[in-house]
């Protein structure tokens, strides 16, 4: 089997087709990003109903305005530290292909327009590019901010550990 060379003009256009306005959110020190366009709504953590059998990353299911909603807690599903909730802390509601989900955040920080120009592609680790779920790294206002494929991230068994 031949191995593909992505050639940098490639690899700078497929990075052009991720420019565009992105929903911010920090777990712990990082910031994340997410396309705007996933996100149906951001609410206060409410009651969630625990699902006996799951993993332990996957809350449980919140009933918003009727309609039954997975949630995970993204933070453990990352690998990271458990956390105590606080005022900051809520639900992502994210219109993905099938169903709706929840994501439980540490707080949300802003929606901002991303350039491509401003997209660096992300970083492999041992030769290996580990992070499938990882869209790009942005660099915005001084900060570095990890772009995420957030379909990929809560399907994925081998989801990229931000663990420090």
């Amino acid at each position: 089997m031949e191995e593909k060379t992505i050639k940098p003009e490639g690899r700078r256009s497929s990075l052009n087709r991720l420019a565009g306005k992105y929903l911010t959110f920090t777990l712990g020190s990082e910031e994340f990003a997410i396309n705007i366009e996933m996100v149906k709504e951001i609410i206060k953590l409410m009651a969630i109903t625990h699902i006996p059998q799951t993993p332990g990353y996957v809350r449980g299911v919140i009933n918003l305005r009727e309609r039954v909603i997975p949630v995970t807690d993204l933070r453990l599903k990352f690998g990271m530290a458990e956390a105590q909730y606080t005022a900051e802390t809520c639900i992502i509601v994210l219109d993905m292909p099938g169903a709706a989900s929840g994501i439980i955040v540490d707080a949300v920080s802003e929606v901002v327009d991303i350039k491509a120009d401003d997209i660096e592609p992300p970083p492999s680790f041992d030769g290996k590019a580990e992070a499938a779920n990882i869209l790009g790294m942005a660099k915005v206002k001084g900060r570095v901010i990890i772009m995420l494929e957030i379909d990929k991230a809560l399907n994925s068994e081998g989801a990229v550990t931000i663990a420090h």
